[in-house]
């Protein structure tokens, strides 16, 4: 929930087991403790969506047996070493490090990646304030970080089923053709459209699409979103990499993003959620500010990580 500082320092002080989110200020003057965090300044509340600077959004964890571990572009790859067997583990990475672009491009291949439980996000800032710096922070020991990664892993009662969710409101448009890419990466400039190649910039142009609307692959029947981040210089840059032998194409158009994200919750709960975050593209181009969607709480992201990097996604971990 979203809660003042003074409120925050109290549970840290307290000895409880926490998963922080807020400003680099305000991270960064929390007291030592059992708590990990990352900044943003955007968030889903029980209220709607918030832009806030002097709150910060908290989850406590009731669990025992925990560990906190900090990773490098290097040592990314034992996060899922690290982990648990029945537990899960909440990552957080600074927004275009290099441990988040590796992060991004070679997790699927860690070792027991999609059989322990990763999730976490991608820390950011207030877009529209110059000289913010996204980190990761380490309540343990006190240490910020704009270019490693934080991991909180956690240990649940064998009785305990950890699941790890995601809310995507996207999914392929059938009309659209196959988008194909021959190397993996966040920045392209050509791509195989149904087999031809083309410069991807020219064919958005051309075909007058509308780049608030994600790539999506098909991943073995599951649907993962690529976002647009910007074409400059004739190269079309995405918030995730693009990866070769997948078939994306792109999303079939939302009626309305609320709306949508109504419809995807009903009949999920959150009564068993321990954390989840949303994108900051739903955010912006939902216009969720201000707007409840009446489950799933947390920070709103620069990238969401349900086992791999995900866009324009709301994912979530239960323990049930």
């Amino acid at each position: 929930m979203l809660m003042s500082f003074e409120k925050a320092s109290a549970m840290i002080l307290s000895g409880k087991l926490l998963h922080i989110a807020g400003t680099e200020n305000l991270i960064k003057k929390l007291p030592k403790g059992n708590w990990v965090g990352g900044t943003t300044e955007y968030f889903m509340a029980n209220t709607g969506g918030v832009v806030t600077s002097d709150q910060l959004f908290v989850n406590e964890l009731y669990y025992d047996t925990y560990k906190i571990a900090t990773y490098d572009e290097d040592s990314i790859s034992n996060v899922t070493i690290d982990a648990f067997d029945n537990g899960f583990s909440l990552l957080i990475l600074p927004f275009d490090s290099a441990v988040h672009m590796t992060y991004a491009k070679k997790a699927p291949g860690f070792e027991g990646m999609f059989i322990k439980n990763i999730a976490g996000w991608i820390s950011g800032f207030n877009l529209d304030i110059a000289g913010q710096t996204p980190i990761a922070a380490n309540g343990q020991t006190s240490e910020y970080y704009s270019d490693k990664a934080v991991a909180l892993h956690v240990c649940v009662p064998d009785d305990k089923i950890v699941s790890i969710g995601i809310v995507n409101i996207f999914s392929q448009d059938e009309d659209s053709p196959i988008i194909e890419f021959s190397r993996e990466g966040f920045s392209v400039e050509k791509c195989f459209v149904n087999g031809k190649e083309v410069v991807f910039a020219e064919y958005i142009e051309q075909n007058g699409i509308d780049t608030k609307y994600p790539l999506v692959g098909d991943y073995s029947g599951a649907n993962v979103n690529v976002s647009f981040k910007a074409i400059e210089n004739g190269a079309v840059s995405f918030y995730a990499p693009v990866f070769p032998g997948i078939k994306y194409r792109m999303a079939k158009l939302s009626r309305d993003y609320v709306a949508e994200f109504g419809d995807r919750l009903k009949g999920l709960s959150d009564a068993d959620s321990v954390f989840s975050c949303n994108c900051i593209l739903n955010f912006l181009y939902g216009e969720l500010e201000g707007k409840d969607m009446h489950a799933f709480f947390g920070p709103i992201t620069f990238g969401e990580i349900a086992y791999q990097l995900v866009n324009q996604t709301l994912a979530y971990v239960t323990v049930s």
